[in-house]
């Protein structure tokens, strides 16, 4: 009886203490600085800084921190959320939108909750079963489901307190990997799946009862249904033909958003269009408003403001869903408010907050695809020569690739140094349009390109690997020119957190977090993990005690889609959350790395014209996931290394049997003699790779292939 007691007591307690730390209101966060020890937001205030006032930790003690604690998450998938953390409570999510309530000095679980996403869903989104993180407000907690739910918690028990369905069309792939904002009472949400045949739009519900308050379409839907608003007619001028409303359109606002309550405006950040071939998707015509765009937007309304369209007529996917900050410049010796982004294009833009006015853009990034950008409009000099493949439908090497120059991992603004620092990186894609568009279906990346391709052997990608490359740089918005940077090599690293410590924090695709002098550059502390770092850090201070926490988690569309090059890292699924403070004792969890076994592959048996039928149908149906030219860097398994019970499955594994476990069923797409070519061309790529390390003068190659039965 007695024990019963006391596991009685401390689950109240715990519910006593989640309860009373998610009381964050708008004063509360408006007036954030006040509180520095507590991350109460995503981007820590309502402008996005991702700047902390502690210093308790800085330059001259950081290589003291040790670890407090870890957190092993359930399901070892890509973690990319920010944590949010108030009043000794910290909130934080995993894969497949599964949300964790810990005490934030010990990591003590307090709940846990499972919103049971199906993961055979997983093959309608682009990127992994990601989920950005929680919105904290008012004793509930907020997540987007990645299969459309928006939901609230109470923040003391994690128990579901409403439920609303976000999807416009069910039949369409729209997804959430995206954290929830609350502004002005209301929860905004915006959704995925441009790649896949959506139209794009942000919905903010009712904090109290998930009531839909409004929505914002970034792009025009079907033309005989009518336009919902007068900013729809006038978006809709900058379209031409009908495939652009067919396919969807894409502009979907699938991460950034940032408030300012001085000027009470909400910024969201549009993505790509659909398709990516401009001539496909709007006869090569228009700007495509509001695709690649930053759009300012009254919270309580929704009622449009204003817009700056970074990319016009986008056809290179380069979204501007990048992280936006709203902060304060001194431009031509006045402090003015402004909009800081730096896009997938890799230009870095500075505008006016209240206006939309372009003030400047720097090329943060290796570009090809403009000359510039003119300073009298703020428009891109495009390169047509470099960069226009659907003219005459030439194919064209462009920089940046679809990865961008900077991809929604988070940069972070000082206003100690007046730098921002951007996970950088280089990147290129080979354009090959299509003439034709392919019908939508579940399932299907529709981009009106050939599918991009990769090097299938070992020494192209490491030719490859020479070009992308990773880069952390600080940069002088005002001066637009970069200070410092530090080379990584590999892309796909984490999101920054600054601090007035002068520190920059960082994690990196190969398993470590580092932490940098913010004004220098120079490398301060280090540690190991066993897996890839893609969220953005944060720190906070519980009595007087500042912590620093990094979750990691490697995954996301990178390490997936781009196997060849991300399987480098060696890198291996191990999905935890990792807490510092100076002079930790914790012991850390072992460093792991990747080390695989090829087995014997079965013989095969397929023609020539079976196994260039199976290669196409592979890049078009499962190279989003097992990676381009069949090699992955197995956060998803690469399928070379099959088993010789999962070539037994193939066809069933394909047509459903493993759908419980993320396996999409493709059984109404695919016909079992298509399946079976895919299986042949696996199975022809698994012998591509043992001859490979047979005839590898590398010593690991050679063991590699000894290992193998």
């Amino acid at each position: 009886m007695a024990y019963t007691k006391f596991a009685v007591a401390v689950v109240l307690s715990c519910a006593v203490l989640a309860a009373q730390a998610a009381q964050v209101t708008a004063e509360r966060l408006i007036a954030a600085d006040r509180e520095p020890g507590n991350w109460m937001a995503h981007g820590r205030n309502y402008g996005e800084e991702r700047f902390s006032p502690l210093s308790a930790v800085d330059d001259t003690n950081v290589k003291r921190l040790g670890l407090a604690w870890n957190y092993k998450y359930p399901v070892d998938r890509v973690v990319e959320a920010t944590p949010i953390e108030v009043d000794g409570v910290l909130y934080t999510t995993g894969a497949y939108s599964m949300v964790f309530a810990l005490d934030a000095t010990t990591g003590e679980l307090l709940w846990q909750y499972d919103p049971k996403v199906w993961q055979g869903i997983q093959g309608r989104g682009c990127c992994d079963a990601a989920n950005r993180g929680v919105a904290v407000w008012q004793g509930k907690v907020y997540v987007g489901v990645y299969d459309g739910r928006l939901e609230a918690l109470d923040a003391a028990t994690g128990k579901l307190l409403w439920s609303v369905n976000t999807l416009l069309d069910a039949d369409r792939n729209y997804t959430i990997s995206g954290a929830p904002r609350v502004v002005k009472g209301k929860v905004i949400i915006g959704n995925g799946g441009a790649e896949f045949g959506v139209r794009g739009y942000i919905t903010a519900y009712e904090a109290d009862t998930g009531k839909q308050a409004w929505r914002f379409f970034t792009v025009p839907g079907d033309p005989a249904a009518g336009d919902e608003t007068d900013t729809i007619t006038m978006i809709r001028k900058t379209w031409y033909g009908d495939q652009y409303w067919k396919q969807g359109g894409g502009g979907t606002v699938w991460d950034s958003m940032a408030y300012d309550p001085e000027l009470d405006l909400l910024y969201i950040g549009v993505g790509n269009a659909s398709y990516w071939n401009y001539k496909l998707r709007s006869e090569a015509k228009g700007d495509n408003l509001f695709v690649s765009s930053i759009v300012a937007l009254r919270p309580a309304t929704g009622e449009y403001v204003w817009h700056y369209q970074t990319t016009p007529g986008d056809a290179w996917d380069y979204t501007a869903t990048q992280h936006i900050i709203v902060t304060t410049l001194p431009i031509d010796g006045k402090p003015r408010r402004v909009v800081m982004q730096a896009p997938k294009n890799g230009f870095f833009y500075v505008l006016d907050a209240a206006t939309g006015k372009f003030i400047s853009a720097g090329k943060y990034g290796v570009v090809t695809w403009a000359k510039g950008i003119d300073p009298a409009t703020g428009r891109p000099i495009v390169d047509t020569e470099a960069a226009d493949y659907w003219t005459d439908s030439e194919p064209k090497t462009v920089f940046p690739g679809s990865q961008g120059a900077h991809n929604w991992p988070p940069m972070s603004y000082s206003p100690k140094t007046g730098l921002v620092y951007i996970p950088q990186q280089v990147t290129m894609e080979h354009f090959v349009p299509l003439e034709t568009p392919r019908a939508v279906q579940t399932g299907v990346p529709n981009l009106g390109i050939v599918t991009p391709v990769v090097p299938e052997t070992l020494a192209g990608i490491e030719e490859l690997a020479t070009v992308y490359r990773g880069n952390l740089v600080a940069w002088d918005p005002v001066r637009q020119e970069e200070r410092w940077r530090v080379p990584y090599e590999h892309i796909h690293n984490s999101g920054t957190l600054s601090t007035a410590g002068n520190l920059v924090f960082q994690g990196t695709a190969d398993g470590r977090v580092l932490a940098y002098a913010a004004d220098t550059g120079k490398k301060l502390w280090e540690q190991e993990v066993s897996s890839g770092v893609v969220a953005a850090p944060i720190t906070y201070s519980v009595d007087n005690e500042q912590y620093v926490a990094f979750n990691v988690g490697w995954g996301g569309a990178f390490p997936i889609t781009f196997g060849a090059l991300a399987q480098r890292t060696r890198v291996v699924p191990d999905s935890r959350l990792y807490v510092f403070k100076l002079d930790g004792k914790a012991p850390m969890p072992e460093v792991r790395r990747r080390e695989m076994t090829l087995p014997a592959p079965p013989p095969v048996t397929a023609d020539a014209a079976a196994l260039a039928q199976g290669k196409e149908l592979f890049a078009n149906h499962c190279g989003v996931c097992h990676g381009l030219s069949a090699i992955s860097a197995d956060i998803i398994p690469d399928l070379r290394y099959l088993s010789h019970e999962k070539h037994d499955e193939f066809l069933p594994i394909v047509f459903g049997l493993r759908s419980h476990k993320g396996m999409p069923p493709f059984g109404n797409i695919l016909q079992p003699a298509q399946v079976e070519s895919i299986h042949q061309y696996i199975i022809q790529r698994s012998h591509d790779l043992r001859d490979e390390m047979l005839s590898s003068s590398g010593a690991a190659a050679r063991e590699a292939a000894k290992q193998a039965p």
